[in-house]
This record gives structure tokens, C-alpha cells and sequence, in this order.
């Protein structure tokens, strides 16, 4: 018998890690425990040359696996749309406040078209001249229960993932401040002495959902039947605005979101147990301003004009 023994040699696992037989490993998807055969010796003549004896023992040598790719998380946000959902959160523990205060910071930031009346002489708003400027945009930072700012972040999370993505935190960021402050400008421009403040992030959803569609049924993206990765799929070019009102998908998705918001507005359909109702004007207004305004802020370059109906190759290849 030859003292060289193919068992008496390491043996290379299945995730990489050596083990000498006899031994015990560990399935990779189960929790049963497997027992490796006992090692096995080559019987050989004296004569047989040492590379004859070295090719066999290679040859029962195990190969080396590569290491198990990692699997991307089921739902991932981008940074600087989990800071912006944090800090609406953050901002509406201001309902833990005394009802004195807690409304003070309504008259303050929240947008109330009255405070712009030139007519109005005698009545003096929380926040003086500079609460013109801020609340333009403040007044998207705060909700009025935990259904609205639930309805505005859930409606938030597909779109604005693929926008943050896209834009990046800053470009992000002052696009939702410039939504926000269309919202404002169609509220003012439709409730011009309305005193009641007006509140809530709708305005700047809806402008990012809008933003989000001038990409979104794009071959490759988002919410296309051919999708890449969430990061691909976010950087797929944007198809011109004149190009994107062709596409059929597109014109389905503007008929149903203004829809159901004529239809919020005319029904005065309040939101939650306080009743308030739904400021409609200004979610068109946020929607029109990130429909017109999203080629500003993309940093993407734009699709060529032969792309224009590659989202309509693309369902036709579904068929």
C-alpha cells in the first residue's frame, strides 16, 4: 500500500472553507448536518511515479465555489427620502404640545392665504412679514393627523424613491421645496380670502409623482414590465414631455389621478376624524409644476427623440 491517502488531504466545502474528512458541515439552506465519507486510500505500486500520484489527488480535490452573491433587501430607500420622511415624523410630535402652542405653530408656518390680502388692515397673523416667504414651503412640513401624513408618506415611497434616486439629495430637496410652493401659489391663487390655514406634503407628492412619470413607463423602468435594478431603473432616461403625452400608459395615469381629485374636490371630502377637506387646487398645482418643471432638475440626459416609444415596444413585446 502507498502511505499517500487522497483522505488524508484537506477537502474545500461548499462555501469556501477547508475541512478534513471524516467531518460535519452544515447545509447552507437547512438545518440538517451532513457526514462526509470516510477518506479513501489509492492502493499502487512503489514503482508508480510521484506525478501520477500528484494528478490523482487533484483530481479528487473539490473546486472552489465562488462566494454566494448578496441578495438585494426587499425594500430599500434611498437617504434623502428616509431624511425627509423622518423629519415629517419629527415635525408632527408638535401634536404632543399644548393646544396654545400647537396652534400657534399653524398660524406661523402653516399657508393661509388671507395674510396676503391687501385689503386686510386690522388683523395681525403669528409670524409678521417673514411668515409671507417661509410658509410658502413650511406649511408641507406639517400634517394634520397621522392619517394624512400617512396617506401622503405611503403615496411618497414608490415615486419619490425613484426621484430621490435620480435627483440626489439636494435636487431632491428643493424640488419638493418648489412643488410645495406651486401648492401654494394655486391654493392662494383659488381661496384668496380664505383664512383657514392650509397644511400637508400633498402638494409636493403629487409634484414628485408627476416628475416620476415623465420616466417611470420608460423601457427598463420603475413601473415598465422590463425592470432593472432599483437604481438602473431610476436613472433610465426621460423621454421628451411633448413624446411622454403620447404614450398611453402616461395619459391613463393623468385621467385617473385628476379623477380622483375633481372628484375629492367636488365631493368636499374631508381627510380623518377632524374633517378636514382636501385642498385639491393645490395638488394640481404641485402635479402641473413637476410635470413642467423635472427637466430643471434632471441631471440625466434625455432620451433621443426615435426613444419616444420604447415604453410602447416594450408592452408590445409583453403581448
Amino acid at each position: 500500500m502507498c502511505p499517500r491517502s487522497l483522505g488524508a488531504r484537506e477537502k474545500i466545502g461548499t462555501q469556501g472553507r477547508a475541512f478534513s474528512e471524516p467531518s460535519l458541515f452544515l447545509c447552507r439552506l437547512c438545518t440538517c448536518t451532513v457526514r462526509v465519507k470516510p477518506p479513501i486510500s489509492v492502493e499502487c505500486s512503489p514503482s508508480y511515479p510521484s506525478e501520477v500520484l500528484d494528478s490523482l489527488e487533484s483530481q479528487s480535490d473539490m473546486p472552489e465555489l465562488p462566494p454566494d452573491t448578496p441578495r438585494e433587501p426587499i425594500l430599500t430607500l434611498p437617504g434623502a427620502l428616509t431624511a425627509y420622511v423622518a423629519l415629517l415624523a419629527v415635525i408632527h410630535l408638535r401634536v404632543l404640545l399644548p393646544p396654545e402652542l400647537e396652534n400657534w405653530t399653524i398660524d406661523v408656518f402653516g399657508f393661509i392665504p388671507k395674510r396676503y390680502d391687501a385689503t386686510l388692515l386690522d388683523i395681525t397673523f403669528p409670524g409678521g412679514a417673514g411668515a409671507k416667504v417661509w410658509t410658502f414651503v413650511t406649511y408641507s412640513l406639517l400634517h394634520a393627523n397621522l392619517t394624512h401624513i400617512g396617506f401622503n408618506v405611503l403615496w411618497l415611497l414608490p415615486f419619490g424613491s425613484a426621484l430621490a434616486r435620480r435627483f440626489g439629495a439636494v435636487r431632491f430637496f428643493l424640488f419638493m421645496a418648489v412643488t410645495a410652493a406651486a401648492g401654494a401659489l394655486a391654493h392662494l391663487l383659488t381661496h384668496e380670502h380664505a383664512i383657514a390655514p392650509m397644511i400637508g406634503a400633498s402638494a409636493s407628492v403629487s409634484g414628485a409623482m408627476a416628475a416620476a412619470i415623465r420616466f417611470a413607463f420608460a423601457q427598463g423602468s420603475f413601473l415598465s414590465f422590463s425592470r432593472g435594478d432599483a437604481d438602473a431603473a431610476a436613472k433610465v432616461p426621460a423621454l421628451p414631455l411633448v413624446h411622454a403625452l403620447r404614450n398611453g400608459r402616461v395619459l391613463g395615469f393623468l385621467a385617473v389621478w385628476f379623477g380622483v381629485n375633481i372628484i375629492f374636490g367636488i365631493g368636499s371630502i374631508s381627510i380623518g376624524a377632524d374633517g378636514a377637506n382636501v385642498a385639491w387646487q393645490a395638488h394640481i398645482g404641485g402635479f402641473l409644476a413637476g410635470l413642467m418643471l423635472f427637466s430643471l432638475f434632471d441631471p440625466v440626459p434625455r432620451a433621443a427623440a426615435h426613444a419616444a416609444d420604447a415604453s410602447s415596444q416594450d408592452e408590445a413585446d409583453r403581448v
